[in-house]
């Protein structure tokens, strides 16, 4: 009876996110800005089918001279997705699966939040409007933004698991904080830039709190739990870094990208009018920045409540809570300043800000902090009703009036602006991946690299004979392979349609080689005769390391673990 109660809140929190996962249970697919999903998670799933692991090069995007996509865009997501392709699914089912876990995450990782700080009632609340929060909706139905969504599923298991560990020190939530932080940096590392100073402050808030209890080294573990996830993540975020110089991906800070363009008027924050395009300078956008009217109303009402209960001095006993609350609309306040032009002033003495591009990412904390704080609402409530008679009732009516109007209010923008007769053979056939897909993201490309202009002069993966009298005798093609048996009668050179980055390594007859890399290709030279020449994606030093770093950081918490059941074992 108590496993059906503790899962009945959850069920109905499924139950109620279908109106935000509609569109993806319908034949097609639909427009939306990055409109490269299906080939990302086709081309994930190609790769692992060649044994490559950690994927960080894929064969057909980049024109089909192939680039490092996964060695800087945050891969989580697309592990998942590629799992359903390889196991038979088709790409699109397998990317509808991938969106619409991510989206169902939002509400389960926010219920287990909100409901270990404010009961099951405040936790059904907070998962409702997380998960149906304005920007979620432009997120995943205009933006198409997979990765930044994905995230935004981990940041309550963080925050979340963080408050267990205040709580108790345990090292199975120590464990979930890692896997939750690498969550999010493996999701979308912007995202984890963005949360990362709100987690440090609600640390520091716990710490302090566990200091004047005299639990002095809760803020040990706190920080633990992200430095494990930062290293179990290193796989992916310290090759981003260090090898981001051989790309073009500085490319897209400033420009249309720049973040002066595009702060977020006040009023548009209340209301903006619901769009399917982009961000422009100015209060005129193509695509909404609404918080929420109910987002916003109970969030301050929930913060004037939680003062007047300060100021009386009469709780406390929930003295904690009330206060991160007050932790949590500062939050809130803060977020939406940081979306405004008032704050562009702190966005140009950060230099880091500018990789955000645009300002009202932060609608992605905003939502996070509102959700939150409509969670606490009926808690709050029950305090001022704590001797009423039926108290109960009135705390599920309020409850389901709040669930409701938010659905009512905020269901409609999780529509796509419409639903396009396409197969997963529309974004996966050799031009859609070559030339269309490869358009919308090329900033991955080597520098210096010729982009194509047109689709002639895209590679069609034909190997070409640059100079001399040569015969290609046999081709094996890989993900990270080229194997080429040429019969060269005089000195001879061949151009390997492939863009060099310096994981590329070259042996002819199994001797290592060199080769010149042309922005085109890289081109090989051999003597005349027979010779097998072979280029192979090797991983670089640095991402060697970065995997032996991550190995390490899953090993310490494996020990962990065995330290911690011994110890418990032993009581």
């Amino acid at each position: 009876m108590k496993i059906i109660k503790n899962i009945f809140p959850v069920f109905i929190v499924l139950i109620l996110s279908f109106f935000s996962i509609k569109p993806l249970l319908m034949s097609g697919f639909f427009p939306i800005h990055d409109d490269t999903q299906v080939a990302r998670v086709y081309e994930m799933g190609k790769a692992l089918s060649d044994s490559m692991f950690p994927v960080r090069w894929v064969e057909d995007l980049g024109f089909g001279y192939g680039y490092p996509i996964f060695n800087f865009y945050a891969p989580l997501s697309y592990y998942f997705g590629s799992i359903f392709n390889l196991i038979g699914f088709d790409a699109l089912i397998a990317t509808k699966i991938m969106m619409g876990f991510g989206i169902i995450l939002t509400g389960v990782f926010m219920y287990f939040f909100a409901k270990e700080l404010f009961g099951d009632i405040g936790g059904i609340v907070a998962a409702l409007f997380y998960m149906y929060a304005p920007y979620h909706g432009v997120d995943i139905y205009v933006r198409g933004d997979v990765a930044e969504f994905w995230a935004y599923a981990f940041i309550p298991l963080v925050f979340y698991s963080l408050w267990k560990v205040y709580k108790n020190s345990n090292w199975i939530f120590l464990i979930i904080v890692s896997l939750g932080y690498a969550g999010v940096i493996l999701s979308h590392n912007l995202t984890a830039m963005m949360a990362t100073p709100f987690l440090l402050f609600y640390i520091l808030f716990l710490s302090v709190i566990s200091y004047k209890q005299k639990r002095r080294n809760t803020i040990f573990y706190l920080l633990l739990g992200l430095i494990f996830g930062a290293l179990i993540s290193s796989f992916y975020w310290l090759p981003a870094l260090s090898e981001m110089k051989y790309t073009n991906v500085l490319s897209q800070i400033g420009g249309g990208a720049n973040f002066l363009d595009h702060f977020v008027c006040l009023p548009q924050l209340w209301l903006s009018p619901w769009g399917y395009g982009g961000s422009a300078p100015g209060c005129v956008d193509g695509l909404s920045f609404m918080i929420g009217k109910l987002h916003i109303l109970v969030s301050i009402i929930v913060f004037i409540l939680t003062m007047i209960l300060l100021v009386r001095k009469r709780n406390k006993e929930n003295i904690e809570k009330l206060l991160i609350i007050i932790l949590f609309f500062l939050g809130f306040a803060l977020s939406i300043i940081l979306t405004l032009d008032i704050s562009k002033s702190l966005w140009q003495a950060v230099p880091l800000m500018a990789f955000f591009q645009y300002p009202w990412r932060f609608l992605l904390m905003i939502s996070f902090f509102a959700s939150i704080l409509a969670g606490s609402f009926v808690w709050i409530i029950s305090l001022f009703i704590a001797k009423m008679n039926n108290k109960n009732l009135y705390l599920y009516c309020l409850g389901a009036f709040l669930v409701v109007v938010s659905l009512l209010l905020n269901s409609k923008f999780f529509a796509a602006q419409t639903i396009l007769n396409n197969d997963s053979s529309y974004y996966t056939n050799d031009t859609a991946l070559e030339w269309s897909i490869s358009k919308i993201s090329h900033e991955y490309m080597p520098k210096n690299f010729l982009i194509p202009k047109n689709l002639s002069e895209i590679s069609t993966g034909v190997i070409k004979i640059e100079s001399g009298n040569l015969k290609i005798i046999k081709l094996e093609k890989t993900t990270q392979s080229y194997k080429v048996v040429v019969n060269a009668l005089t000195p001879s050179s061949i151009l390997i349609p492939i863009a060099n980055f310096p994981s590329w390594s070259l042996s002819i007859d199994g001797r290592k080689a060199s080769f010149i890399a042309r922005n085109s290709g890289i081109e090989v030279a051999v003597s005349s005769g027979v010779h097998a020449v072979s280029l192979n994606f090797s991983q670089t030093p640095i991402e060697k390391f970065s995997n032996l770093v991550s190995l390490a950081g899953i090993g310490m918490l494996l020990i962990g673990i065995i330290l911690s059941g011994k110890k418990h074992y032993g009581k």
